[in-house]
This record gives C-alpha cells, structure tokens and sequence, in this order.
C-alpha cells in the first residue's frame, strides 16, 4: 500500500505504544499503529492476575500530562491500569489510528531505506520507520530440571486468579515482584505455600511512613543515596533476611530488580509461606530441593520471568544480548536507519513518567533522522555512546540525562549534519524476507508479543 511510505509503524498498544503514539500525534508525524490483541492495553489487557495491582506508585506510573483520577489509590489495581490506559487513549483520540487483531509474521528493509511488512493474513505494507513496542512479559521462560515431575506446571503469566491455587500444595519459583505476589495469595488460599529461591533477594516495603517508597526518591539523587536510603528503610521496617530463614542476597542492592513485597515477609513469620534453596530435581510429585529437603506438590508457579524477543525480524535484526539490545541510545542502530527498539529496557520505577520524558527526545530524533541519511545510531557512537551492558536502568539517572540530550540537541543535530557529509552514499543493506523465530514460545495468544 504506496500510501504507508512516508508513515511510521508503531507495534504495540501498550502502555508504551500508547504514549509512543501519543507524541507522534502531537509532533503532527503520521504514522499507523498495530496490536496482535483484540483490545489495547497490553500486558494490563492480558497478560496480568485479576488481583494485581502496579508495585510503583500511581505518581510515577501515570503520564505525566494525563495523571490519574483523584479517587485512584496510591496503588491501582489491574482493573484501575486498564481502566486508566483505555482513557489515555480517548482522551487523545489514539483509537482511530489503533488496528487490532493485526499479527506481523515478517518486517525487513527493502531498497530505498523503505521497511517491507507482513501480515499474518498475507496483506503487506511498506514504511518508512518502524518503532518496536512489543514488550517484554510475553515470551515466557521456563528452566530446566532433572527427573520427571507428576504435577502442573504453569508460568506466571498463565495465572489469572485464586482459584487456580485453592486448596493445592502450590510451589512458586523465583522471587520477583509476580512470584512473591502469586506466593503471597497462595497463602491465603492454597493448602500449602512454598517459595522456592535459587538467589535470596532484597524485599523493599511498598511505604514507609505511610508514603510509597518510590515516592521517597527525588531527581537528584545518585544511586549510591537512594541505596543507602533503600538499606536504611530496609533496616527500619524487614531487618536481617536470616530472621526469615532467608541467606542474605549474593549481590548489591539495585544490581538486579529487588522485589517491591510486604507480604512475604509477613505470611514467612506466620508460617504460611515455606521458603525453600532451589530446586535439584523432581521425583513423580515429589520435588527435591538442593538441601536434602522434600515436598510434595500439586501445582508450580514458575515466576521464572520472560526472554527479550523480536520473532518478526529476520536473523541480522536479532540485536539481542542477554537481556539488552544492542542499540544506542537505547533504541538506535549504527547501520539501519528507520527502526527503533523501544521499551525493551527496564526502569526502577514508574514508566509513564520516563516515556513522557523519553518520547521528547525520540521525537526530536525522528525529525533529525528525516534531515540525514545515515542512522542515528551511528551518530551516538560516533559521539562516544557504549553499547548497553544492562536492561536495568535508574529512573532518575535516566531523567538526568534526558535533560542534559534535550539541553545538547542543538550540538547533536550539528554533529550529526557534519558526519552525514562523509556519508554520501548510505543506503540501508537490502535483507530478502526471513524469519529466525516462528513461534518462540507456547504461549496463550499472544506470541508475536507486540502489545
């Protein structure tokens, strides 16, 4: 369809897709948007437990030029999420520009800098720029043990409510901010809770004083100040892991994600959940833990979290390492022009208010890009800019450098001018149509992950 050719293609109509297309709109940037559900909202739509609620306060969750109703909770549920996310997108008239049910098998770069897309009903499309706001909670990842096991096994992403826990001997694996979730509701609902912790993690209480924890840390503060805030709080409210039976966590606090949980804690000291080291195998129904202890089990949660996945790119747009994208400025290449990974990092912290601020800066990147020929991404690495070596990133360290890119685009955009010239022929490397990834994962629908 020729009339796409001056467009961009959002995937997605997440919370990320929304506020994506939500800029776009207002830069006046034409573009259509696609999602492989049959509503948006994304992980908020399908993919959480009816009992969640958001573990980062609605003051940094929400958009910051759309906050919350007044009579939301500092904590909203999924419902209020949806809810909130549904509004969003009337609010600034998204809808109409939103396909649903559009599953995307295959996008490659054809000549003239032009992206070719297909759809899973055989229709295709060219663009000229596509942004990736597929997500990150789709792809589900599960380990591997030894021994067969005589129980259910789920992933946690195919846990929707209580029900499915009541009256079972329920071991939940991992102890991430889903898992100790599910773990805590077994308690209350299920014969038995076990909490199977390959790594101790830190438990970070949701409030202090009765104010989000989250809402404690201003944007001036380095890591190290918000750490030792974190351990101060820490200190003040759990104490010692080993007053749990719990090993004090391997690694730094901040190193990985801690788990944003009062109830763990609460429901350990009340013996309602069992804490357990990891697993060594299975036996029948029997589980078998790497310290000689036994339990038989009915269900596992494995809250064993999700793999980075592009299954619509062809092998040499795998950009993937580990959990990273191997992108600059966390969404550029250096030798395409016209794609754009976003959303695939993850922040300590609320995402609305890092996407309001992000998306300042991607717009003014998207109308750069327009004024050159070369890719952005080699633009930034020509500045300087490190390959990521994390998917984790400190929200107030991001906002800092926001600022500081928003303050410095009149130098980037003359940089950018001045190594364009040395490029006079640049053209993006033609790819014929392939796909590395039909079907990453069995999961419930919703594969191609772009929502």
């Amino acid at each position: 369809m020729s009339h796409t050719r001056k467009k961009h293609l959002i995937l997605g109509a997440g919370f990320i897709g929304l506020g994506i297309a939500r800029s776009l709109k207002s830069a006046q940037i034409s573009y259509d948007q696609v999602d492989a559900s049959d509503d948006i909202g994304g992980n908020w739509y399908h993919g959480v437990y009816e009992t969640a609620h958001i573990i980062s306060s609605r003051k940094v969750t929400q958009f910051s030029q759309f906050p919350m109703p007044d009579d939301y909770p500092d904590f909203p549920s999924a419902a209020q999420m949806l809810a909130y996310l549904r509004n969003f997108a009337d609010h600034y008239q998204l809808r109409k520009n939103i396909e649903l049910n559009r599953t995307v098998t295959a996008i490659y770069p054809i000549q003239h800098n032009l992206w070719r897309v297909i759809f899973a009903n055989e229709e295709e499309r060219t663009y000229k720029g596509i942004l990736i706001c597929n997500g990150h909670h789709w792809c589900k990842r599960f380990p591997e043990f030894q021994g067969k096991l005589n129980a259910e096994m789920i992933h946690s992403k195919d846990y929707k409510n209580p029900d499915q826990l009541r009256g079972k001997r329920v071991l939940v694996i991992g102890g991430g901010n889903s898992g100790c979730d599910i773990a805590a509701e077994a308690a209350r609902v299920a014969e038995k809770s076990f909490l199977s912790l390959r790594d101790s993690v830190w438990f970070i209480p949701k409030t202090f004083a009765g104010i989000p924890v989250v809402n404690l840390v201003q944007w001036w503060m380095p890591e190290w100040v918000q750490r030792a805030m974190a351990h101060t709080i820490i200190n003040f409210t759990f104490g010692p892991h080993k007053h749990y039976d719990l090993p004090k966590p391997n690694h730094r606090l901040f190193s990985k994600h801690p788990t944003i949980n009062n109830e763990v804690p609460y429901y350990i000291k009340q013996g309602k959940i069992i804490p357990k080291p990891g697993i060594d195998h299975f036996h029948d129904s029997t589980v078998e833990f790497i310290d000689g202890s036994s339990e038989n089990i009915d269900l596992i949660v494995c809250a064993t979290g999700y793999h980075l996945a592009y299954p619509f790119l062809p092998p040499e747009l795998q950009r993937i390492k580990g959990a990273t994208v191997q992108c600059y400025a966390g969404t550029f290449l250096d030798d395409y022009k016209g794609i754009y990974y976003i959303g695939w990092g993850q922040a300590r912290g609320g995402v609305g208010s890092i996407i309001g601020a992000y998306s300042q800066f991607l717009i003014q990147c998207l109308q750069l890009q327009e004024e050159i020929k070369i890719p952005l991404g080699l633009v930034f690495k020509k500045m300087g800019q490190d390959l990521p070596k994390t998917h984790l990133s400190d929200p107030q360290t991001v906002f800092r450098q926001l600022t500081l890119a928003k303050t410095a685009f009149p130098l980037i955009r003359k940089f950018a001018h001045t190594l364009d010239s040395q490029y006079p022929e640049f053209e993006n490397q033609v790819l014929p149509e392939k796909v590395v990834i039909s079907n990453p994962v069995s999961a419930s629908g919703h594969e191609n992950g772009y929502n």
